[in-house]
């Protein structure tokens, strides 16, 4: 079997794609903040690599930006996108108790906005075409330790940013996002977590045997998506690997492998 190099890791050579079905995860909620000993999860999303590049598009503000909301994450009032100033939009907690009426619960939920702000902005062919795309990370802010992502794909036309592609992805060992990377001309996605992957807008959901802590990824899982002219869609194999030791042979399409052995 041959591996090539890549930022994230390695890669393998692909081969056909095998789709499955997409599980929602539950809702991100607040957790107990990590302790001295937790990994950097982010670390290979602000590692400063693909920060520059000679296309246009480099030249854009993605941190005085208006983005498209995935998937799961709208609004409770309905609003599909979120404006970011400076890198960064607060959220806007409003929950009121039942006991103040019905009424005034429901308003208090409609004026709920999640919180967003940029983790990082890389720029590399994400696409084939020769010319490098804007890829944006966004961190949901949910008041707590969680790490919740959204993810941006934009290309550069007419003098503006064309949006390709987003998603989101879970948080921290539950599908949270380790990198991304060119690979051939297509997009490169690891997640962390046993055949974590990507199905449209959001992040698949776990094995059911994959319960590490949950600031402690001990899996992840790379997967490689290429641009056909209107989608992104997956090429080859998912390969998971141990967080410990990347250069082990990787598990392939893992979870088809543990429905098997249920049967």
């Amino acid at each position: 079997m041959i591996f090539t190099a890549l930022a994230c890791g390695r890669a393998e050579n692909q081969a056909p794609n095998v789709e499955t079905t997409a599980q929602l995860p539950p809702p991100a909620s607040p957790s107990p903040t990590p302790t001295l000993g937790s990994p950097d999860l982010q670390a290979e999303l602000t590692d400063g690599k693909y920060a520059d590049t000679a296309s246009p598009i480099g030249e854009f503000d993605f941190k005085n930006f208006k983005y498209e909301l995935p998937r799961g994450w709208q609004n409770p009032d309905g609003t599909t996108e979120i404006e970011l100033k400076d890198g960064k939009v607060e959220p806007i907690a409003k929950d009121l108790a039942a006991s103040e009426g019905e009424a005034a619960e429901i308003a208090g939920k409609g004026q709920q906005r999640i919180g967003m702000s940029l983790v990082s902005v890389k720029y590399f062919d994400a696409t084939g075409d020769g010319a490098d795309e804007a890829v944006v990370v966004l961190k949901i802010e949910t008041g707590g330790a969680a790490i919740p992502q959204i993810v941006y794909v934009y290309g550069w036309k007419d003098e503006k940013p064309e949006l390709l592609w987003h998603f989101r992805t879970g948080d921290r060992a539950e599908g949270g996002l380790k990198c991304l990377a060119p690979k051939d001309g297509m997009l490169a996605v690891e997640l962390y977590g046993q055949d974590r992957f990507i199905l449209g807008q959001i992040e698949t959901g776990r094995i059911e045997d994959d319960r590490p802590q949950i600031c402690c990824p001990t899996y992840f899982t790379r997967s490689v998506y290429k641009w056909n002219g209107k989608n992104f869609l997956m090429q080859g194999k998912r390969l998971t690997f141990p967080v410990d030791d990347p250069a082990a042979p990787p598990v392939e399409n893992m979870g088809e492998k543990a429905a098997q052995k249920k049967k």
